[in-house]
């Protein structure tokens, strides 16, 4: 659309009644700079934490029980990097106008200035945790990444909705992996409760605080704006809690918060809120496997530096 003759707060308002519309908008069209640099953020934490999120089930790849398992969680790793590489290829096209490249970003990882989920800085050390992983937390992303099908920005409304395809199968596999060990031994069972007690209080933080502004941000408020997501941090987690809480309890677990309950009168779940400020330091990779999981990523991409080399002809000739 040509608004070469337009002024900025013009732009800006065509701009806003197209998102109203329901019109997507595409890398190439005109876009405020909050706009930008939210999608940035949001889709770039997106493709790291994917590729990130990988790693705790890679050390499950030689450890998993039985071949079946094995062939299975390798496909899941491979799914999660193919998005990783999928959701960067989307925000290399927004950082283009800012003269920003996909080394940028790495860089941007190794110095902090990227954050990763999480969920990703927490430690696996059973195959239970392997199963909850895909159970629980591809659980708790497909809410989340669901939630932004309908983004105005068109590039990640379409990833999404490849990526959230595939999601549902990982999160089956998890489940078949969680449903297998709580119908075994008693030792089987005690591993899944083990799991799910070491990653309830990560599964809160996933969805971020319920108020953003109490710590400093108010991205939630940023991407309901420009029609990224439809949902508040909080209407996230309760959807969750809706969805799984009855699941967990099915199986004979025991969810690791006696407050737990579901109130009439409030039309949502009461919990015990988790250490935000555990939260804010996790973020800042200073969670158990933060450094661990950091230098892997690194070492990765300077042993790979000869690949992008070979191929950066190929690239520059289109």
């Amino acid at each position: 659309m040509n608004q070469s003759g337009s002024t900025e707060q013009e732009k800006y308002e065509l701009f806003m009644n197209r998102i109203k519309a329901g019109e997507k908008i595409e890398a190439d069209d005109w876009m405020p700079e909050e706009y930008r640099k939210v999608l940035i953020k949001l889709i770039s934490m997106h493709g790291i934490s994917e590729i990130m999120g990988a790693l705790p089930e890679k050390e499950w790849v030689p450890k998993a029980p039985s071949l079946k398992r094995k062939l299975g969680i390798m496909a899941k790793v491979q799914d999660e990097m193919g998005h990783g590489q999928l959701l960067l290829r989307v925000t290399e096209d927004l950082m283009k106008p800012l003269g920003r490249t996909r080394e940028d970003i790495m860089n941007d990882l190794f110095t902090g200035d990227l954050k990763f989920h999480n969920v990703f800085h927490m430690e696996a050390p059973t195959w239970g945790d392997a199963g909850l992983i895909g159970w629980l937390v591809d659980g708790a992303a497909i809410i989340t990444q669901t939630n932004m099908l309908g983004a105005s920005y068109g590039p990640y409304a379409r990833a999404l909705k490849r990526i959230c395809a595939e999601e549902v199968f990982h999160a089956q596999h998890g489940e078949a992996i969680i449903m297998a060990l709580a119908e075994g031994t008693e030792e089987q069972k005690a591993m899944v409760q083990d799991a799910v007690n070491r990653w309830w209080e990560p599964l809160l933080m996933f969805f971020g605080p319920g108020d953003a502004k109490a710590l400093g941000t108010s991205k939630q408020d940023i991407t309901a704006k420009y029609g990224i997501r439809t949902k508040s941090n909080e209407e996230l987690r309760q959807d969750f809690f809706t969805k799984y809480v009855p699941r967990i309890l099915s199986l004979g677990l025991t969810i690791p918060d006696s407050t737990m309950h579901y109130s009439k009168e409030a039309e949502q779940w009461i919990y015990q809120q988790p250490d935000w400020a555990e939260f804010k330091k996790i973020v800042q990779n200073k969670g158990p496997k933060s450094q661990e999981r950091l230098r892997l990523r690194k070492l990765s991409y300077e042993n790979n530096e000869w690949v992008r080399k070979a191929l950066s002809p190929a690239i520059d000739a289109g």
